[in-house]
């Protein structure tokens, strides 16, 4: 596949994610948490240079489409997009079968690799950030990926992608996807399917687990709601009465986000 290609899919993907009315997100109906849908739109241009350079290694990309994103919009918008996007974005380029690709793509990574990660993940600072006792990022990194990301795993989500070769995005949100093509806002779904699965990593991180698992329990009710919906635009008024409710309360399902233009862009990548 063409560098074009898969920057244009990675495009594609980060403005049908956005055009959705993802609850707790920023999206297209409405901004939020400081942020407007013309950060993230901003953000996947700035990014897609980076992440699709022929012949950069995983780490460089990651780390330059960091710094390009903080140049173009001053703050953390997609960290987590990023570090799912890159390994995706180098498998395509590679051809072949793409989750195989990208499990290649994730057991090549090295020492010098994690050490650009490290430095992109405490530059981007999520939210929520603290520190671990075994491989903080703003430490030397003195593990390859695959180390910091299994122990990172049962807490982070992201994580969790790099040491399946993506299992959630490839068995969850691509069927998601798959079973609302055709319909309104595909994106929803898969982000309904995501936030119901599991407690969102970003709630987690800034808000604890009782307030993630609450979250995921209301979440669970969504997405045989939508799918039987005749009409998805006939949930848009309580969607985002939903929407309203976590943003009072700083709750922003990230994660959740993030896997969802994984999901539509590995979708992409396919065709």
């Amino acid at each position: 596949m063409t560098r074009e290609a898969i920057a244009a899919a990675f495009r594609a993907a980060c403005a049908a994610e956005l055009a959705a009315p993802k609850p707790g997100n920023v999206h297209c109906f409405r901004a939020g948490h400081g942020m407007m849908v013309a950060d993230f739109t901003r953000s996947a241009e700035a990014a897609a240079p980076a992440l699709t350079q022929p012949g950069a290694p995983l780490g460089a990309r990651i780390y330059d489409a960091v710094v390009a994103t903080r140049d173009a919009v001053g703050q953390n918008t997609n960290l987590g997009i990023v570090l799912l996007a890159a390994p995706l974005a180098m498998a395509a380029a590679q051809g072949g079968d793409l989750r195989a690709g990208v499990g290649r793509v994730l057991a090549a990574a090295d020492l010098a690799d994690a050490a650009l990660v490290f430095r992109a993940i405490a530059l981007a600072a999520p939210g929520g950030l603290g520190t671990a006792p075994r491989h903080d990022v703003r430490a030397p990194a003195r593990v390859l990926l695959s180390e910091a990301m299994a122990d990172a795993a049962p807490r982070d989500l992201i994580a969790r992608q790099w040491v399946t070769d993506f299992a959630d995005v490839f068995t969850l949100g691509l069927p998601a996807l798959a079973a609302a093509r055709g319909r309104e806002w595909p994106a929803l779904a898969a982000y309904l399917a995501f936030l119901a699965a599991f407690p969102d990593s970003h709630v987690r991180r800034k808000h604890g687990e009782t307030v993630a698992e609450s979250l995921r329990r209301e979440a669970a009710r969504w997405p045989a709601r939508l799918a039987a919906a005749p009409d998805p635009r006939a949930l848009l008024p309580a969607l985002l009465a939903w929407d309203s409710a976590l943003k009072a309360a700083a709750i922003n399902p990230g994660t959740s986000a993030d896997l969802t233009v994984a999901s539509l862009f590995a979708e992409r990548l396919l065709r």
